[in-house]
């Protein structure tokens, strides 16, 4: 008799624990679905308000910031030549996040992205995270004076598979401090839409 009691307390047991893991899996699963929906809602809205910008699927950027050099596969990492509109004014970029997510890098230009232009450096900003606690920011200073920001080289554009092509240099700091030193950075990036083959 007690037996037959513990086992039937055994097997309501086990039925409410595959119950309780059941429910578990499929509140992740819908919380996925929900996840990607909402980022398939971003990618539209950000396709219907800026229809110019694109993830490369292939090439890389690369940049040098001292004796550190730092490359973005666009096969791994995520690659984007950007194009945004800002009341009368137009600008250009590239924006880069490595698949461990520790380094990324941003550089902009006012004006609009075509071949063989030559823009002045708007925008800059490279983040290094070594660890949890540890981030070295540089960003473009606001002491700079015009002309003295560096220049995005756009050599091609939007050209059969090409989706950007060119180099750049600037100068970045790690503060906001007038008297903050400046480092160079300067790189190349040639990317794609389409694998080269």
């Amino acid at each position: 008799m007690q037996l037959r009691r513990f086992t039937k307390c055994y097997v309501v047991l086990m039925m409410f624990l595959v119950g309780f893991i059941s429910a578990c899996q499929k509140d992740t699963n819908e919380q996925a679905v929900l996840n990607y929906k909402a980022s398939l809602a971003a990618d539209s809205a950000l396709k219907a308000t800026s229809p110019d910008n694109y993830l490369a699927t292939s090439g890389t950027l690369t940049l040098k910031l001292q004796d550190s050099v730092y490359t973005f596969n666009a096969a791994t990492d995520s690659v984007a030549f950007v194009n945004l509109k800002s009341g009368n004014n137009h600008y250009f970029g590239l924006t880069a996040i490595n698949k461990a997510h520790d380094v990324s890098f941003g550089i902009s230009s006012k004006g609009i992205a075509t071949d063989s232009v030559i823009k002045a450096v708007a925008g800059g900003q490279l983040l290094v995270m070594k660890d949890a606690m540890h981030t070295n920011q540089y960003t473009l200073t606001p002491y700079a004076k015009p002309g003295d920001s560096g220049v995005i080289h756009l050599t091609s554009y939007m050209k059969n598979d090409t989706l950007a092509k060119g180099t750049f240099f600037t100068f970045l700091t790690k503060d906001e401090k007038s008297n903050s030193p400046f480092y160079r950075v300067e790189g190349t990036f040639e990317l794609r839409l389409k694998e080269k083959k």
